[in-house]
């Protein structure tokens, strides 16, 4: 059993505050939740490489001698990235050393895909994935994953991320799975354990508190010790238990200091508590120190070597590093090499790609996460040979996937137009919300100029100066596609002012997938502005650089948008029904500034369902929404980011070949000002640099239940196009600590279908702290046929029956007669029964 330990003491001072009130009872230090199906207890068996159990073999006599043998200029390079002589559109490379057979390491992106140059497959989003409530499909999500990364010459993966869900507006919500400890636990063990299975090295991140993109270079966040232990620890930990290769440490602060350099976590909590044998690197340029970063624990500084390269190298000779600590980090990249089987004499062989079985797996999870929200007076499934208009930019546009480091090239991506038009009688479509603009009237400008399609050759520059005639007061939205990086975009002015700046912090680097790219590859800004009636100024300036440079300059006005919504309409009012699909483009570097759909999709969405109230919503949106317009659709289906098959799936799903499989893994809130970090700046973003997660233990579903607040939706929902019976529910001791929870599910109606049955806990009578008033304990998807009735049971592990004493800095075991929920989601709550949980033997 690890050692209570010093380090652990630091913890308490992540707050600054300590939790009220002693913790007493017997506790032990139970496993966490790992691989196994609904937090039943049951684990996978870990892979480690191709061919491997993801044990060394031999390898640690192989790596000391290799360590032994490096000078120390190698040694060093060992523990920075560096150029790639040979790219591959990857994130990083880790250079080799050739005359001892050390192999270079290429680490890629991929979240929801493997994100090079090449084409792999796009898995539909994390978020997505986690909708099914299913860590065996998760499992064979990363095995996908793990055997493209390897096709396609990567190494390490970085990826998953299972940072929770703590504010609705954080920018890569998409990218990670839940906003409940116990569910992101059990999925990202399966996904780890898919990946490695296949030889890829797996880095779970972002190692800890990274949950928003605001401010998360320099936000110092603040939190107690046992939120921490008890909230946003716990999936890191289950990734330990399935041996993931690599952790990477965040770019915040943790209780005023970065992540990166605390010691308290990176080794009190995951080498000396956990048991962590791999590696640990930074984020992108996340690396402030040298001395104080590789005490610490940071292993690996990436994606260069600012402070392990020449400053490392000097710090070793003048005596400011200790050599030891550069064999440390130096040993642990190798060992974990050679557990994947790189530095042996025989190297794995790289599989070919499977893009087929990939596809199969990409179109499996999007019908397994398709969370259907609404459905009223028969609106779906569909019938087919009826007439149908699809409205929306991604009607015919498919969003694959989020930004930023998701961004995945796929080997197809059908249209849903296209899908559904294959079903349906007669198929309409309609853009209704322009997202990319309309062509400059030549007669606007003076003197007269083709604003569609410019090109400036290598070498030379093109200017414009002129005026642009507006007719009358009215909001215009100017956009500009342009094929040059951002360095050398073209820079357009309009009366006198820049409209399309360098973007602030990440947004240049990191752009999102769908409002940022034009169908034909032109990058895409925009720049809202209020124009007045008459003349204004315009100048364009455009440089060829190096290889030539083609742009082309758009409007959008009232009266455009006006237009696209009356043709909207008129589609609307001709077809038996309506299937419309709103987006919400997110990506890393930036979270949200409102939980609204962008542009006038409200206005569009509105005007559609007083026109035909048969109209379905698709959402392929990055997290939730609001719905101003919820009352008046026929339904409502949510299909986040859905991946390359996500057109095949969502016409599946909306004409009932399939059951909508999905849950919410996250609560939907009614407004931007009720949800758990609203109206408290210094919960989010955060006052001055410093954040407090305030909140405590009622992270998500359990603020809502704490404080009586209504959601739109809650977390667990989803509906089926079946009905299903919860009865009998029995909840016993389990052998080995535990409960069992037991219950007999039925599915009543006419159609084969899915329900997740999932099982809350109440708080311990004997531990006075304040604990949820429930907290998911552990759930179980079911698929059963017409009329089916299964007896099913769900294990509740010791640990999930336990909280976090700050004085002992251990577990303690929540004994007393406890409630047990049954329900369909946190607040369908079916059956009631309650639980004796004594002392742990």
């Amino acid at each position: 059993m690890p050692p209570a330990a010093s380090r652990r003491t630091a913890l308490r001072l992540l707050a600054g505050t300590t939790v009220a009130g002693a913790v007493t009872g017997t506790g032990g230090r139970a496993h966490a939740a790992g691989a196994g199906a609904g937090g039943d207890g049951r684990t996978d068996a870990v892979g480690g490489g191709a061919g491997a159990d993801g044990r060394a073999d031999a390898g640690g006599d192989r790596v000391d001698d290799l360590v032994a043998r490096l000078t120390l200029a190698e040694k060093t390079s060992l523990l920075h990235g560096a150029p790639d002589p040979a790219p591959l559109g990857q994130a990083g490379h880790l250079p080799g050393v050739p005359r001892l057979g050390i192999p270079p390491l290429r680490l890629a992106d991929g979240p929801a895909g493997v994100r090079v140059t090449a084409a792999a497959t796009a898995l539909p989003a994390p978020v997505l994935l986690a909708a099914a409530f299913d860590p065996d499909l998760a499992r064979r999500y990363g095995e996908v994953i793990g055997r493209e990364g390897r096709a396609l010459g990567q190494d390490v993966l970085l990826s998953p991320m299972v940072n929770l869900i703590r504010t609705p507006y954080a920018g890569r919500n998409f990218e990670t799975f839940a906003e409940d400890p116990l569910l992101a636990a059990d999925l990202v063990a399966a996904e780890i354990t898919g990946i490695q299975r296949e030889g890829l090295v797996a880095t779970v991140k972002h190692f800890a508190l990274n949950n928003q993109e605001k401010d998360r270079e320099t936000v110092d966040v603040r939190v107690d010790e046992r939120t921490l232990r008890e909230v946003y620890l716990p999936a890191f930990e289950a990734a330990v238990t399935a041996r993931t290769g690599a952790v990477m440490a965040a770019y915040n602060k943790v209780g005023g200091t970065h992540a990166g350099e605390y010691a308290d976590l990176l080794t009190g909590v995951l080498r000396d508590d956990w048991g962590f044998d791999g590696l640990v690197m930074s984020d992108w340029s996340a690396t402030h120190s040298t001395a104080r970063a590789l005490a610490a624990g940071l292993d690996l500084e990436m994606p260069d070597g600012r402070h392990y390269g020449d400053a490392l190298l000097t710090a070793v000779r003048d005596g400011t590093v200790p050599e030891q600590h550069v064999d440390r980090a130096v040993r642990r990249v190798l060992t974990v090499m050679d557990r994947f089987g790189l530095l042996g004499p025989t190297p794995p062989p790289r599989p070919a790609r499977n893009a087929a079985a990939g596809a199969a797996v990409a179109r499996e999870v999007a019908e397994a996460g398709a969370t259907l929200l609404r459905n009223e007076h028969g609106t779906l499934p569909l019938t087919p040979g009826r007439t149908v208009a699809v409205i929306g930019p991604t009607g015919a546009r498919p969003l694959v996937g989020g930004g930023g480091s998701a961004h995945v090239v796929p080997d197809r991506a059908a249209a849903p137009v296209d899908t559904i038009g294959a079903r349906a009688a007669r198929v309409t479509y309609a853009l209704g919300e322009d997202i990319y603009g309309k062509r400059l009237p030549a007669a606007a400008l003076t003197p007269a100029l083709d604003t569609e399609s410019r090109h400036v050759p290598a070498g030379r520059t093109w200017t414009y100066d002129g005026t642009l005639t507006v007719p009358e007061d009215d909001e215009w939205t100017l956009l500009l596609h342009y094929s040059a990086d951002p360095a050398h975009r073209p820079e357009v002015r309009l009366d006198d002012a820049n409209l399309f700046p360098p973007a602030p912090g990440y947004t240049e680097h990191f752009p999102g997938g769908l409002l940022t790219t034009a169908p034909d590859g032109l990058a895409v800004r925009r720049r809202a502005l209020r124009l007045g009636a008459g003349r204004h100024r315009l100048r364009i300036t455009a440089a060829g650089g190096e290889r030539g440079q083609t742009f082309r300059l758009r409007h959008l006005t009232g009266a455009t948008r006006a237009a696209d919504v009356t043709e909207a309409v008129r589609a609307a009012r001709a077809a038996d029904d309506v299937v419309l699909f709103a987006y919400e483009d997110a990506t890393e570097g930036q979270d949200r500034a409102t939980l609204a759909l962008p542009g006038g999709q409200n206005r569009l969405i509105e005007a559609v369902t007083r026109a035909n109230p048969r109209t379905t919503v698709v959402l392929n949106t990055s997290a939730a929404v609001l719905m101003p317009w919820l009352a008046a659709t026929g339904a409502v289906l949510q299909m986040y980011y859905p991946g390359q098959e996500g057109a095949a799936a969502t016409a599946a799903v909306l004409y009932g070949e399939c059951d909508p499989g999905g849950r919410l893994t996250q609560t939907f809130p009614a407004a931007d000002d009720r949800h758990p970090v609203a109206g408290d700046p210094r919960r989010y973003p955060g006052v001055a640099g410093t954040e407090e997660y305030r909140e405590g233990v009622h992270i998500g579903h359990r603020w809502y239940d704490a404080h009586g607040v209504r959601p739109l939706f809650p977390f667990g929902h989803g509906l089926s196009y079946t009905s299903f019976a919860y009865t009998d529910p029995v909840a016993r001791p389990a052998p080995g600590g535990g409960l069992d929870v037991a219950l007999t599910v039925r599915n009543t109606g006419r159609r084969d279908g899915v329900t997740v049955a999932q099982v809350y806990l109440g708080p311990s009578p004997d531990l006075p702290l304040d604990q949820p008033v429930r907290a998911l304990a552990g759930y179980r998807r079911l698929a059963l046929r017409a009329g089916e009735r299964r007896r099913v049971t769900v294990r509740v592990s010791a640990r999930t029956l336990s909280c976090w004493d700050v004085r002992r800095h251990d577990w303690v075991l929540g004994t007393g007669r406890r409630a047990v929920w049954i329900g369909a989601s946190a607040a369908d709550l079916r059956l009631r029964t309650n639980a004796d949980v004594g002392a742990l033997a």
